[in-house]
Protein backbone atom coordinates (compact mmCIF):
# COMPACT_ATOMS: atom_id res chain seq x y z
CA UNK A 1 0.00 0.00 0.00
CA UNK A 2 3.19 2.27 -0.10
CA UNK A 3 1.24 4.15 -3.48
CA UNK A 4 -1.30 5.66 -0.63
CA UNK A 5 -1.46 8.61 1.52
CA UNK A 6 0.64 8.80 5.07
CA UNK A 7 -2.96 8.98 6.42
CA UNK A 8 -4.23 5.75 4.65
CA UNK A 9 -1.19 3.85 5.43
CA UNK A 10 -1.36 4.64 8.96
CA UNK A 11 -4.83 2.96 9.28
CA UNK A 12 -4.86 -0.24 6.72
CA UNK A 13 -1.29 -0.87 6.22
CA UNK A 14 0.13 -4.10 7.01
CA UNK A 15 -2.89 -6.19 7.52
CA UNK A 16 -6.01 -6.40 5.37
CA UNK A 17 -8.75 -8.44 6.81
CA UNK A 18 -10.45 -10.92 5.13
CA UNK A 19 -14.39 -11.19 5.06
CA UNK A 20 -15.42 -11.94 8.86
CA UNK A 21 -12.14 -11.52 10.37
CA UNK A 22 -11.00 -8.84 12.68
CA UNK A 23 -10.82 -5.57 12.06
CA UNK A 24 -8.03 -4.90 13.92
CA UNK A 25 -4.18 -6.61 13.89
CA UNK A 26 -4.75 -9.80 15.95
CA UNK A 27 -2.67 -10.38 19.13
CA UNK A 28 -1.28 -13.71 18.63
CA UNK A 29 0.42 -13.80 22.15
CA UNK A 30 2.00 -17.42 21.49
CA UNK A 31 5.25 -18.60 21.94
CA UNK A 32 5.26 -21.08 19.47
CA UNK A 33 3.18 -22.42 16.71
CA UNK A 34 2.06 -26.19 15.59
CA UNK A 35 3.00 -27.97 12.84
CA UNK A 36 1.54 -31.28 11.37
CA UNK A 37 5.26 -32.66 10.39
CA UNK A 38 8.35 -32.34 11.48
CA UNK A 39 9.29 -31.61 7.95
CA UNK A 40 7.02 -28.62 8.03
CA UNK A 41 8.81 -27.22 10.65
CA UNK A 42 12.11 -27.87 9.32
CA UNK A 43 11.38 -25.92 6.19
CA UNK A 44 10.59 -23.12 8.10
CA UNK A 45 13.45 -23.11 10.10
CA UNK A 46 15.79 -23.76 7.53
CA UNK A 47 13.91 -20.01 5.83
CA UNK A 48 12.60 -22.77 2.78
CA UNK A 49 8.84 -21.85 3.74
CA UNK A 50 7.07 -18.60 5.09
CA UNK A 51 5.01 -18.88 8.61
CA UNK A 52 6.23 -19.13 12.07
CA UNK A 53 7.46 -21.20 14.86
CA UNK A 54 9.13 -19.33 17.58
CA UNK A 55 8.02 -15.89 18.44
CA UNK A 56 11.59 -14.97 19.61
CA UNK A 57 12.10 -14.86 15.53
CA UNK A 58 8.94 -13.79 14.11
CA UNK A 59 5.43 -13.20 15.46
CA UNK A 60 2.47 -12.17 13.37
CA UNK A 61 1.35 -9.17 14.94
CA UNK A 62 4.99 -7.71 14.99
CA UNK A 63 5.37 -8.68 11.52
CA UNK A 64 2.21 -6.90 10.86
CA UNK A 65 2.91 -3.88 12.58
CA UNK A 66 6.49 -4.01 10.57
CA UNK A 67 4.50 -4.43 7.28
CA UNK A 68 2.60 -0.91 8.28
CA UNK A 69 5.78 1.00 9.57
CA UNK A 70 7.82 -0.09 6.20
CA UNK A 71 4.93 1.02 3.86
CA UNK A 72 4.67 4.30 5.58
CA UNK A 73 8.85 4.61 5.28
CA UNK A 74 8.25 3.32 1.34
CA UNK A 75 10.79 0.13 2.28
CA UNK A 76 10.83 -3.32 1.13
CA UNK A 77 11.71 -5.20 4.41
CA UNK A 78 11.32 -4.26 8.25
CA UNK A 79 10.98 -5.70 11.36
CA UNK A 80 10.60 -5.19 15.58
CA UNK A 81 12.49 -5.26 18.64
CA UNK A 82 11.82 -4.28 21.76
CA UNK A 83 13.12 -0.81 22.02
CA UNK A 84 14.56 1.77 19.77
CA UNK A 85 18.39 0.98 21.05
CA UNK A 86 17.92 -2.44 20.12
CA UNK A 87 16.65 -0.87 16.41
CA UNK A 88 20.21 1.03 16.36
CA UNK A 89 22.50 -1.16 17.77
CA UNK A 90 20.56 -4.14 15.28
CA UNK A 91 21.13 -1.86 12.49
CA UNK A 92 24.74 -1.23 12.94
CA UNK A 93 26.04 -4.36 14.53
CA UNK A 94 23.99 -6.12 11.05
CA UNK A 95 26.68 -5.03 8.94
CA UNK A 96 29.51 -4.30 11.16
CA UNK A 97 31.59 -5.85 13.76
CA UNK A 98 35.03 -6.42 15.50
CA UNK A 99 37.46 -4.33 13.85
CA UNK A 100 35.08 -2.01 11.86
CA UNK A 101 34.75 1.57 11.65
CA UNK A 102 31.35 3.82 11.35
CA UNK A 103 30.92 7.42 10.72
CA UNK A 104 28.49 9.10 13.06
CA UNK A 105 26.83 12.59 13.91
CA UNK A 106 27.71 13.84 16.85
CA UNK A 107 23.87 15.48 17.00
CA UNK A 108 22.44 12.02 18.04
CA UNK A 109 19.99 10.95 21.48
CA UNK A 110 22.69 10.44 24.07
CA UNK A 111 21.99 6.76 25.00
CA UNK A 112 22.84 5.74 20.94
CA UNK A 113 26.11 8.02 21.57
CA UNK A 114 26.84 6.28 24.83
CA UNK A 115 25.72 2.84 22.88
CA UNK A 116 28.21 4.12 20.11
CA UNK A 117 31.11 5.37 21.79
CA UNK A 118 31.54 3.49 24.80
CA UNK A 119 29.44 -0.06 24.40
CA UNK A 120 30.03 -1.04 20.94
CA UNK A 121 33.51 0.56 21.07
CA UNK A 122 34.31 -2.33 23.62
CA UNK A 123 33.30 -5.07 20.91
CA UNK A 124 35.89 -3.56 18.78
CA UNK A 125 33.71 -1.03 16.74
CA UNK A 126 34.80 2.26 16.48
CA UNK A 127 32.52 5.57 15.75
CA UNK A 128 33.95 8.63 14.90
CA UNK A 129 31.50 11.87 15.26
CA UNK A 130 30.84 15.15 13.65
CA UNK A 131 29.12 17.42 13.46
CA UNK A 132 25.97 17.36 11.77
CA UNK A 133 26.95 20.85 9.87
CA UNK A 134 30.47 20.25 8.95
CA UNK A 135 31.57 20.37 5.61
CA UNK A 136 31.47 17.86 2.88
CA UNK A 137 35.69 18.02 3.14
CA UNK A 138 35.36 17.21 6.64
CA UNK A 139 32.85 14.73 6.29
CA UNK A 140 34.99 12.92 3.97
CA UNK A 141 38.25 12.92 6.31
CA UNK A 142 36.32 10.71 8.94
CA UNK A 143 36.13 8.16 6.33
CA UNK A 144 38.52 5.09 6.82
CA UNK A 145 39.04 1.23 4.76
CA UNK A 146 37.32 -0.03 7.34
CA UNK A 147 34.25 2.08 7.76
CA UNK A 148 31.25 0.66 7.03
CA UNK A 149 28.10 2.82 8.05
CA UNK A 150 27.24 6.24 8.18
CA UNK A 151 24.88 7.05 10.68
CA UNK A 152 22.84 10.42 11.97
CA UNK A 153 19.47 11.20 13.22
CA UNK A 154 16.83 13.24 10.73
CA UNK A 155 16.33 15.68 13.57
CA UNK A 156 18.50 15.18 16.90
CA UNK A 157 16.94 14.17 20.06
CA UNK A 158 16.69 16.77 21.91
CA UNK A 159 19.08 19.28 19.76
CA UNK A 160 16.32 19.61 17.29
CA UNK A 161 19.26 19.88 14.80
CA UNK A 162 18.20 18.50 11.12
CA UNK A 163 20.43 16.41 9.75
CA UNK A 164 21.36 17.04 5.58
CA UNK A 165 20.43 13.56 4.29
CA UNK A 166 21.99 14.55 0.98
CA UNK A 167 25.25 15.54 2.03
CA UNK A 168 25.40 12.08 4.40
CA UNK A 169 24.37 9.63 1.74
CA UNK A 170 26.54 11.06 -1.09
CA UNK A 171 29.85 10.62 1.10
CA UNK A 172 28.63 7.59 2.48
CA UNK A 173 28.15 6.27 -1.42
CA UNK A 174 30.98 8.02 -2.36
CA UNK A 175 32.79 5.38 -0.14
CA UNK A 176 30.59 2.32 -1.38
CA UNK A 177 28.78 2.05 2.75
CA UNK A 178 24.74 2.79 3.25
CA UNK A 179 23.36 5.66 5.60
CA UNK A 180 21.32 4.70 8.06
CA UNK A 181 19.23 7.41 9.98
CA UNK A 182 16.95 7.53 12.77
CA UNK A 183 13.89 9.21 11.86
CA UNK A 184 12.02 8.90 15.32
CA UNK A 185 11.49 12.45 15.74
CA UNK A 186 9.81 13.61 12.43
CA UNK A 187 8.17 10.12 11.40
CA UNK A 188 7.89 9.61 7.85
CA UNK A 189 4.70 11.98 8.39
CA UNK A 190 7.31 14.65 7.87
CA UNK A 191 10.11 13.52 6.62
CA UNK A 192 10.15 10.05 4.83
CA UNK A 193 14.61 9.69 4.29
CA UNK A 194 14.78 7.07 1.82
CA UNK A 195 13.27 9.95 -0.70
CA UNK A 196 16.65 12.04 0.27
CA UNK A 197 19.67 8.96 0.17
CA UNK A 198 19.38 6.86 3.11
CA UNK A 199 19.36 3.29 2.73
CA UNK A 200 17.88 2.61 6.07
CA UNK A 201 15.77 3.74 8.79
CA UNK A 202 15.18 3.42 12.04
CA UNK A 203 12.69 4.50 14.83
CA UNK A 204 12.53 4.29 18.24
CA UNK A 205 8.42 3.29 18.44
CA UNK A 206 8.52 4.53 21.85
CA UNK A 207 7.91 8.12 21.42
CA UNK A 208 5.45 8.98 18.46
CA UNK A 209 4.58 6.38 17.17
CA UNK A 210 3.18 4.76 19.99
CA UNK A 211 2.01 8.25 21.08
CA UNK A 212 0.67 6.83 24.43
CA UNK A 213 3.52 5.88 26.45
CA UNK A 214 2.11 2.27 26.64
CA UNK A 215 4.61 0.40 24.82
CA UNK A 216 8.98 0.74 24.86
CA UNK A 217 9.30 -0.24 21.19
CA UNK A 218 11.97 -0.06 18.19
CA UNK A 219 11.86 -0.35 13.97
CA UNK A 220 14.08 -1.11 11.35
CA UNK A 221 13.66 -0.53 7.62
CA UNK A 222 15.49 -1.36 4.82
CA UNK A 223 14.88 0.26 1.47
CA UNK A 224 16.27 -2.04 -0.77
CA UNK A 225 18.33 0.19 -3.16
CA UNK A 226 21.76 -0.31 -1.43
CA UNK A 227 23.54 -3.10 -3.55
CA UNK A 228 25.32 -4.95 -0.92
CA UNK A 229 26.89 -7.14 -3.95
CA UNK A 230 28.46 -4.35 -5.81
CA UNK A 231 30.24 -3.78 -2.12
CA UNK A 232 31.32 -7.80 -1.67
CA UNK A 233 34.08 -7.73 0.65
CA UNK A 234 32.72 -5.12 2.39
CA UNK A 235 29.95 -7.13 3.78
CA UNK A 236 30.52 -10.89 3.64
CA UNK A 237 28.02 -11.55 6.26
CA UNK A 238 25.44 -10.54 3.73
CA UNK A 239 26.91 -11.88 0.51
CA UNK A 240 28.65 -14.80 1.25
CA UNK A 241 27.45 -18.01 3.34
CA UNK A 242 26.49 -17.96 6.80
CA UNK A 243 28.16 -21.22 8.46
CA UNK A 244 25.57 -20.27 11.48
CA UNK A 245 22.61 -20.86 9.44
CA UNK A 246 23.29 -24.04 7.12
CA UNK A 247 25.52 -21.73 4.43
CA UNK A 248 22.60 -19.30 3.53
CA UNK A 249 24.26 -16.46 1.49
CA UNK A 250 21.58 -13.65 2.10
CA UNK A 251 21.86 -11.71 -1.16
CA UNK A 252 21.44 -14.66 -3.03
CA UNK A 253 17.93 -16.16 -1.03
CA UNK A 254 16.39 -13.23 -0.19
CA UNK A 255 17.65 -10.45 -2.66
CA UNK A 256 18.74 -6.97 -1.92
CA UNK A 257 14.89 -6.15 -0.65
CA UNK A 258 15.19 -8.98 1.76
CA UNK A 259 18.60 -9.45 2.58
CA UNK A 260 19.33 -7.42 5.33
CA UNK A 261 16.57 -7.74 7.06
CA UNK A 262 16.35 -11.22 7.26
CA UNK A 263 20.01 -11.32 8.22
CA UNK A 264 18.91 -9.47 11.12
CA UNK A 265 15.78 -11.65 12.15
CA UNK A 266 17.50 -14.99 11.25
CA UNK A 267 20.92 -13.99 12.88
CA UNK A 268 20.76 -11.25 15.33
CA UNK A 269 17.15 -11.80 16.99
CA UNK A 270 18.37 -15.39 17.50
CA UNK A 271 20.44 -15.05 19.25
CA UNK A 272 20.04 -11.59 20.89
CA UNK A 273 16.46 -11.79 21.27
CA UNK A 274 15.52 -8.41 21.74
CA UNK A 275 11.57 -9.24 20.75
CA UNK A 276 8.77 -6.85 20.85
CA UNK A 277 6.11 -8.99 23.15
CA UNK A 278 2.82 -9.21 20.63
CA UNK A 279 0.70 -6.86 23.00
CA UNK A 280 3.35 -4.19 22.82
CA UNK A 281 3.19 -4.08 19.20
CA UNK A 282 -1.08 -3.74 18.78
CA UNK A 283 -0.16 -0.58 21.37
CA UNK A 284 2.30 0.23 18.69
CA UNK A 285 -0.64 -0.14 15.78
CA UNK A 286 -3.19 1.56 17.91
CA UNK A 287 -0.90 4.39 18.23
CA UNK A 288 0.22 4.69 14.29
CA UNK A 289 -4.08 4.66 13.47
CA UNK A 290 -4.02 8.12 14.86
CA UNK A 291 -0.08 9.35 13.74
CA UNK A 292 -1.17 12.19 11.09
CA UNK A 293 -3.37 13.83 13.45
CA UNK A 294 -1.05 13.86 16.34
CA UNK A 295 1.84 14.83 14.78
CA UNK A 296 -0.13 18.01 13.45
CA UNK A 297 -1.31 18.95 16.85
CA UNK A 298 2.36 18.32 18.48
CA UNK A 299 3.91 20.94 15.68
CA UNK A 300 1.12 23.27 15.81
CA UNK A 301 1.46 23.35 19.69
CA UNK A 302 5.05 23.50 19.84
CA UNK A 303 4.79 26.34 17.03
CA UNK A 304 2.32 28.15 19.56
CA UNK A 305 4.96 27.92 22.43
CA UNK A 306 8.06 28.56 20.32
CA UNK A 307 6.15 31.99 19.43
CA UNK A 308 5.46 33.12 22.60
CA UNK A 309 9.07 32.63 24.75
CA UNK A 310 10.34 34.24 20.82
CA UNK A 311 8.58 37.31 22.14
CA UNK A 312 8.82 37.22 25.93
CA UNK A 313 11.12 40.11 27.22
CA UNK A 314 12.93 37.80 30.21
CA UNK A 315 13.63 34.43 27.30
CA UNK A 316 16.73 35.48 25.65
CA UNK A 317 16.98 32.87 22.52
CA UNK A 318 14.45 29.65 21.71
CA UNK A 319 15.22 26.57 19.56
CA UNK A 320 12.52 25.36 17.45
Amino acid sequence: MSEYQPSTNCLHAGYVPGSGEPRNIPIVQSTTFRYATGEAMGALFDLEAEGYFYTRLQNPTNDQVAAKICALEGGTAAMLTSSGQAANFFAIFNIASCGDHVVASSAIYGGTFNLFAVTMKRMGIDFTFVGPDCTEEELEAAFRPNTKAVFGEAIANPALTVLDIEKFARCAHAHGVPLIVDNTFPTPIHCRPFQWGADIVTHSTTKYMDGHANAVGGAIVDSGKFDWNRYADKFPGLTTPDESYHGITYTERFGLGGAYITKATAQLMRDFGATPAPMNSYFVNVGLETLPLRVEKHCANAQAAAEFLASHPKVAWVNY
